[in-house]
């Protein structure tokens, strides 16, 4: 009791709480709403570009099919949250340290070196989106912006970070500064695209039937194209057939993972015990902490990403882009179609894309070297030959961005306010991600060498954020598929952290007396193997996916290396 006297705001709060828990629930969740904080800073993790492309993507490739994933991602993370919540404010100690100790050093590092690398791949297309926003949105040019003009954006965006995470790590007001600026942000950006669908409701672009059946999960995305997609492709011929599905369904994976990796990645679950911590929270609070990822995290996602989901399904979902698959292609080049005497000028950051689609189905119908050896003028004419319905799948598949989006809602909401909505949303959830994988890199830098206590490593380590902006001024092409991949490459590693506190929750070395029993135990361990599982799955397809059977031995070869961890960890306690 003598650590918890020295702080007497936290005794002020706690003796708040149990007064409120005596009133009733009523009183209880007016308390609860007054001191939140860790989940809003969660929000702020999630709802950055990585769930703004994943929810877009959602939209173009299933339309409105895809509502379930999110949510139900969300709460099997959620659940995790729950657990890790509660292990950390029953034994008010750092989660590394017990796993390290208590289940296996392997284990512990491994957990805290991948929230670090997972910040580092997550924030690099945040910086690239947040450049994106200001240049595309707040912008009347059309032109690609100079390499001059991303670094200096780059650069701000990286300062006005590391302002933010400097003021947090020196902890006292500035925690509480910070959080205030936080729930803010997230309620900002909650509030621009859910006035976007009201916007679309109100013009009646929107057919609500079909957005709640898509509230029911559906599992065969993972097979075979879904929405709007097959009567399009049953149209082709077969050669068309299978490799629209075949780029279809690996496009609607890839995007499936990444949105479930984007609900809670391993860096959210390094973070949130210590952000607890750092509030001097303890068991008292561990249903303030249950109510703040309600409240601060998952409603607030449900909310954002299901409105994108709905704007991008009514906008692009089976909808080939504007102007691509009826245009010329010269010298490697689209030439705008003319309509009634009228240009139909594409969106420029969709032509290469485009044309790279085109190409790549070309080359599987005639051959890659076939193709390959043909001039620019038949490459030109093959291409401007080929069957207007394979060309319109091309269309309907290049990789739209929110600026894409915010021009095909241009005559709903007018050209400035289409552009300035989206625009600020997408710059706060680009500000929002890369302030937060900032503030998680630090801290588990300053874990990994021992010196979590110490504001200056937790700095240090912020600082490796630095490496993510620079790669991120260098990368070309689709900057918000980008954070699709980095999603992908994020799934792989949440089963660290997942199974750890799954250990964790029934260690009664760990937990003592806190250790849930009876009917509590049971729910616990039923919910955290779901979470547990699906989050094994999804991590072993990727493997697979990507590196074949090295993939899964990889996966089999840390969890040997975490059990002879445990065995040696417990002799060495024996002697």
């Amino acid at each position: 009791m003598s650590e918890q006297m020295k702080n007497p705001q936290i005794e002020a709060q706690r003796a708040q709480i149990l007064d409120a828990r005596k009133k009733g629930k009523l009183a209880t969740l007016g308390v609860f709403a007054k001191f939140s904080g860790p989940g809003w800073l969660q929000s702020a993790t999630t709802l950055g570009g990585g769930s703004l492309a994943s929810a877009l993507y959602l939209g173009v490739l299933g339309g409105f099919g895809f509502m379930w994933l999110q949510p139900v991602a969300m709460i099997l993370g959620i659940v995790m949250l729950a657990a890790i919540s509660y292990v950390t404010l029953s034994i008010k100690n750092k989660p590394m340290q017990s796993v390290n100790s208590q289940i296996s050093p392997i284990l512990g590092y491994g957990w805290a070196l991948g929230s670090l690398l997972a910040c580092l791949v997550f924030a690099m297309p945040q910086f690239a989106l947040g450049v994106a926003a200001i240049t595309q949105n707040f912008s009347a040019s059309t032109d690609a912006p100079s390499i001059g003009v991303e670094v200096a954006i780059t650069a701000v965006l990286f300062a006005l970070a590391a302002a933010m995470v400097a003021m947090y790590a020196v902890g006292g007001r500035g925690v509480k500064f910070f959080e205030k600026i936080i729930k803010l942000s997230v309620a900002a950006i909650v509030i621009c695209f859910f006035g976007v669908i009201i916007s679309l409701w109100w013009n009646g672009k929107i057919d609500w039937s079909a957005v709640f059946a898509g509230f029911v999960p559906n599992l065969s995305v993972l097979s075979e194209p879904s929405g709007d997609f097959m009567k399009y492709i049953s149209q082709l011929g077969a050669d068309g057939q299978k490799f629209w599905s075949d780029m279809i369904v690996s496009q609607q994976r890839d995007v499936v993972i990444s949105a479930a990796a984007m609900a809670v990645g391993i860096n959210m679950t390094f973070l949130f015990p210590y952000s607890m911590l750092k509030k001097g929270w303890d068991k008292d609070f561990r249903g303030l902490a249950i109510f703040d990822l309600a409240t601060g995290l998952f409603i607030p996602f449900l909310i954002a990403t299901s409105c994108i989901v709905i704007a991008s399904a009514s906008q692009f979902h089976a909808k080939p882009a504007e102007g691509l698959a009826i245009s010329r292609i010269v010298d490697g080049k689209l030439v705008p179609a003319t309509v009634d005497g009228k240009a139909i000028v594409p969106a420029p950051n969709l032509v290469q894309p485009y044309i790279s689609l085109l190409d790549s189905r070309i080359s599987a119908s005639m051959g890659a070297d076939k193709f390959a050896a043909l001039s620019s003028a038949q490459k030109d004419l093959a291409r401007n030959t080929f069957p207007i319905k394979e060309r319109e799948m091309a269309a309907m598949l290049v990789k739209r961005d929110a600026s894409n989006l915010s021009e095909t809602l241009a005559p709903l909401l007018g050209d400035d306010v289409a552009r300035y909505v989206f625009g600020l949303g997408v710059l706060g959830m680009a500000i929002n991600a890369v302030l937060m994988n900032m503030l998680i890199c630090g801290l588990s830098f300053a874990e990994i060498l021992g010196r979590g206590n110490s504001a200056k490593w937790h700095l240090c380590g912020s600082m490796l954020i630095a490496l993510s902006a620079i790669a991120s001024v260098f990368f070309k092409g689709a900057k918000m598929w980008l954070v699709i991949h980095a999603g992908v490459i994020a799934m792989v590693l949440l089963p660290i952290a997942y199974g750890a506190f799954l250990v964790i929750m029934n260690s009664k070395k760990v937990l003592g007396s806190e250790t849930p029993s009876g009917g509590k135990r049971v729910l616990w361990n039923v919910l955290m193997c779901c979470s547990v599982a699906a989050s094994s799955v999804a991590s072993l397809y990727v493997l697979w996916n990507k590196l074949g059977y090295a993939g899964p031995a990889i996966f089999a070869a840390f969890l040997l290396l975490v059990f002879v961890s445990n065995r040696l960890l417990k002799a060495s306690k024996k002697i």
